[in-house]
């Protein structure tokens, strides 16, 4: 998806009669003309009718989604680029151009798998969609145009045998004999092979890969061979079939299947390697295996490119939104002011000018402190969520704080227990005192007195 965010959105002109519109969407057709790469390899020349279909009502923040469907406008094909017994994977790439309002580019892609072995030529199979979107985060107009498809390939990693006899092998005139139908026991590749004993007899392969391999007998009667990869000395230049990777002579004869020289990690491509009979000696070839290796990614020879035939089209597309009606900051009155952020972060900064409009997240800049009143207050936190339109929704959220008259906690007087609550208070308890108080001491005078008449009493007596 192309990085852009764009203020784009709301209503839709056509610009031009190649246009078919609804109410919610545009439909351009758009013929295309594609040449090289697969195209070369197909019928040479491949026609596209395709339809772009933009949406032309749309919100502030609402994606701008563009799909394109793809096909064939006729009997021409994009054809596979060489033989593949895997198959391959089809790309194609479209230029979806934005101006006036905004400066940009949508790049739609869609890709298909090639899922049957191909030969060179075969015809590739077309994603039926491709498609891409941008963000829409202001107001405005922006025109859309399509610009052109770019049609890829990517062959899989692979392994292909290519026998003796096969017609893409050029062997030195005269020099060398096709041997068919050799014994099973030998594992021959296709039980045939070709052979020579003069030297300087050579054979040659054209080939598509990264790497290929020698494949032929091991037998003591051979000579060494030398191989050539794009008219240079290859890495080994030599092998000797007589010997054994040690070095050490080989006592067997007609010991097929054997891999003795291979060579890797060419670029992607095509190749061309060629094997030299050294000696008067016997030199077979049976096999070369060639060699693909995974591919980061589509090789850019194989790219086709695609470019607008039929007369040009363009939408141009209008965007809504706006402020909040009968505030013109936006932002609604009462204990709160709103403000938007950019990236959707809530910090209550302005946005850029420089940027366009953010993202419209808003955060309060007011905390509401609890009222020192004994009364509870209300306060009212409010958020503004924009959803593109020119009015925003309101919310509001209401907090209730109260500040208590009476301790929640009695306390105990000083000297008392504090076990969190109050003593019991009886009614009256003055009065009561002091009434038990005077009667105990009247009690007390008569006691005396009554004690002091005895005392004189004895005394009398003792007398």
């Amino acid at each position: 998806m192309a990085a852009l965010a764009l203020g784009l959105a709301g209503t839709a002109a056509i610009v031009v009669p190649a246009v078919t519109a609804t109410a919610s969407t545009a439909d351009l057709v758009v013929d295309y003309a594609c040449n090289q790469g697969i195209a070369g390899t197909g019928s040479g020349t491949v026609y596209l009718r395709t339809k772009l279909t933009v949406p032309t009502t749309l919100n502030v923040k609402d994606p701008l989604n563009v799909a394109w469907n793809l096909a064939y406008r006729d009997a021409t094909r994009f054809g596979a680029p060489t033989l593949l017994p895997n198959g391959g994977r089809i790309y194609v790439t479209g230029e979806v151009n934005l101006s006036d309002g905004w400066q940009g580019q949508l790049q739609p892609v869609g890709s298909i798998d090639q899922t049957e072995a191909m030969k060179k030529g075969t015809p590739l199979t077309l994603p039926t969609t491709i498609s891409d979107f941008a963000y829409t985060t202001r107001a405005g107009t922006v025109t859309v145009k399509p610009g052109n498809l770019y049609v890829d390939f990517r062959p899989p990693a692979s392994e292909i045998m290519v026998n003796d006899d096969d017609p893409s092998i050029t062997y030195s005139p005269g020099d060398w004999n096709n041997v068919d139908d050799r014994p099973s026991e030998d594992n021959d590749y296709h039980l045939d092979f070709h052979r020579t004993t003069k030297a300087g007899a050579w054979a040659s392969l054209t080939f598509t890969g990264t790497g290929i391999e020698y494949v032929t007998q091991r037998d003591r009667r051979a000579g060494p061979v030398e191989f050539w990869v794009d008219n240079q000395l290859g890495t080994p230049p030599r092998v000797n079939p007589s010997r054994n990777d040690d070095d050490t002579l080989v006592n067997d004869s007609n010991v097929g299947g054997q891999t003795l020289w291979s060579f890797k990690g060419l670029d992607y491509g095509q190749h061309t390697i060629t094997i030299k009979n050294v000696e008067d000696k016997r030199t077979l070839l049976d096999a070369f295996r060639v060699i693909t290796g995974e591919l980061p990614g589509p090789p850019p020879q194989y790219r086709a490119t695609c470019t607008l035939i039929s007369a040009p089209v363009a939408v141009q597309v209008t965007i809504g939104g706006g402020d909040t009606p009968g505030s013109p900051s936006g932002s609604p009155s009462g204990d709160t002011s709103p403000s938007t952020s950019p990236s959707g972060t809530p910090d209550g900064n302005s946005p850029s000018p420089s940027g366009g409009s953010p993202s419209p997240s808003v955060s309060p800049s007011k905390t509401p402190s609890p009222s020192p009143s004994a009364a509870a207050t209300q306060s009212y936190l409010t958020s503004v969520i924009v959803k593109g339109s020119p009015s925003p929704t309101a919310t509001r959220t209401v907090t209730l704080t109260a500040t208590p008259t009476v301790a929640q906690v009695a306390v105990t007087p000083q000297g008392g227990a504090q076990t969190g609550e109050a003593p019991e208070r009886m009614a009256a308890s003055g009065p009561l005192l002091l009434g038990s108080g005077g009667a105990l001491l009247m009690i007390g005078v008569l006691s005396g007195v009554a004690l002091l008449r005895r005392r004189a009493a004895h005394a009398g007596e003792r007398g």
